[in-house]
């Protein structure tokens, strides 16, 4: 099966890796086609195992290997195909588009959350067969009411988040 690791807090905040070096992680655990797509944390591979096999396998090996605890949310090829289908935004100059790869029931959360918070021009947040989506004005990401509490270490290990550009760059490598 093909799957698309999305690995949480990569080349910020001091924890920097070589794209090529966690391929090579991978590939010393087995992982078959193993690429990568920007230096975001993004790996495409193929492996035969479950996704709970290789999520405990490959976080084990990446928070070894790289000393900092790692964590990573995998989808299938036709996972990333499936919520690119869902998008509900249109394309727009002035906003940022955002997935939500998450844990099993995070999504709604930050659906509650997203709802609690104050909102500026035109940022909206919508929950679609348990992704969420989120439209903000650019340059109003990490400031925004919402995108602050993204940074809150409670969520550390049930989510990550991807601009949808970035998600459709990883259907067309897979």
């Amino acid at each position: 099966m093909k799957y698309c690791a999305f690995l949480r807090g990569i080349n910020v905040n001091g924890t920097r890796m070589k794209m090529a070096e966690v391929c090579e992680v991978f590939e010393n655990c087995g992982m078959q086609e193993v690429s990568s797509v920007l230096a975001t944390g993004n790996i495409l591979f193929s492996s035969g195992k479950n996704e709970a096999e290789l999520k405990n396998i490959l976080e084990e090996k990446l928070s070894s290997h790289f000393g900092y605890e790692a964590f990573l949310f995998l989808k299938t090829e036709n996972e990333v195909k499936g919520i690119l289908e869902k998008n509900p935004f249109q394309a727009a100059n002035n906003f940022h588009h955002y997935v939500f790869i998450t844990s099993e029931n995070t999504a709604s959360l930050l659906n509650e959350k997203f709802e609690i918070c104050q909102k500026s021009e035109g940022e909206k947040g919508i929950l679609l067969a348990d992704v969420f989506y989120w439209q903000v004005e650019k340059g109003n990401t990490l400031d925004s009411d919402f995108g602050k509490i993204l940074g809150n270490k409670n969520f550390k290990e049930k989510l990550t988040s991807r601009n949808i550009n970035t998600l459709e760059k990883i259907a067309l490598k897979f």
